[in-house]
């Protein structure tokens, strides 16, 4: 069975090359699976038009929907000549992410393809980029493309958080593991589990003399050995495939994935919004900046789209 039968795959009006429709393309020679390359459009001068009427505005808009289709099709002429099937699908709506994520809900598609580039770190925590936005609510698997190759027999990696036991982090574990596999399969590659453990609190090697902070440091490096050693047996991947480092996963992944040289990074995203997000934002958004691979984002089994209707 294909990994992805329905891919919706968000082109960018901005730029010339489309990472996404090319990481797309590339998906469908390697499984078989239906794409649809998707735009929002808007342009607020159109609602504000006094002098016309609904019908006429309407009809405006029409006419942009109808542009940007002819232009789309441009993009589309090679591989559809090399027999991708691909349908297109662009809507009127005011913002971005809203209207891939009720595409997705609408349309039942099993993953998303978008573009992305490096966001400024200050304004990523104050103004949340359309990404963000997308990761946080699609409830589907969403793929993040840069610039990195897929080549044959590379290495995937799918980050864990092996030490944890708390029931929604064993869940996605399971999950991101079973992605990267996926992946793996289809691109011949090598699935690597990576997994970051945090350091000895300071303030507790400060404020408690007895603390042994070699002691703690080497508890929990082996702790977080030993589980994902586990982890690794229940999917048949190798220990030399098991990467466990002391840190934070912003830090550690991408030191990971550039010595693998990863083609992708499977991670597993709750989809925090809302104050907590602004304040204290999703591990995923602080790893997407600092990789030069691709990343595919899953959510957790139980995850509810905040604009899911009851």
């Amino acid at each position: 069975m294909s990994a992805y039968n329905n891919v919706l795959v968000v082109l960018d009006p901005t730029v010339d090359q489309q990472k996404a429709l090319n990481r797309a393309v590339q998906l469908a020679r390697l499984q078989h699976c239906k794409l649809t390359a998707f735009l929002s459009v808007y342009d607020f001068s159109y609602e504000m038009t006094t002098m016309l009427s609904g019908e006429e505005r309407e009809s405006m808009r029409q006419a942009v929907i109808k542009d940007r289709e002819l232009w789309i099709s441009d993009f589309l002429a090679a591989p559809r000549a090399g027999g991708i099937n691909i349908d297109i699908k662009v809507v009127w709506h005011n913002r971005p992410f809203e209207a891939v994520v009720l595409a997705v809900l609408e349309d039942d598609y099993d993953l998303v393809i978008k573009g992305t580039h490096d966001h400024d770190v200050l304004k990523s925590m104050i103004f949340t980029p359309t990404d963000w936005h997308i990761l946080r609510k699609c409830p589907c698997p969403v793929l993040l493309v840069k610039d990195h190759d897929w080549p044959q027999g590379g290495n995937i990696i799918a980050a864990v958080n092996a030490g944890s036991e708390q029931a929604h982090h064993l869940s996605l574990n399971q999950r991101v593991i079973n992605k990267a596999r996926q992946m793996a399969a289809m691109l011949n590659a090598h699935t690597h589990l990576v997994n970051a453990y945090p350091g000895t609190p300071v303030n507790i090697a400060i404020e408690i003399p007895e603390f042994n902070p070699q002691e703690y440091s080497s508890t929990m490096k082996h702790h977080h050995i030993d589980a994902i050693t586990n982890l690794a047996k229940q999917f048949d991947i190798d220990s030399s495939h098991c990467h466990v480092q002391e840190g934070m996963p912003e830090d550690v992944l991408p030191t990971v994935a550039t010595e693998l040289d990863a083609e992708m990074v499977i991670i597993g995203t709750i989809g925090r919004t809302g104050l907590s997000a602004a304040i204290i934002g999703n591990t995923a958004e602080h790893v997407i900046d600092r990789l030069d691979c691709d990343v595919l984002a899953v959510k957790p089994a139980d995850f509810v789209c905040p604009l899911q209707k009851d």
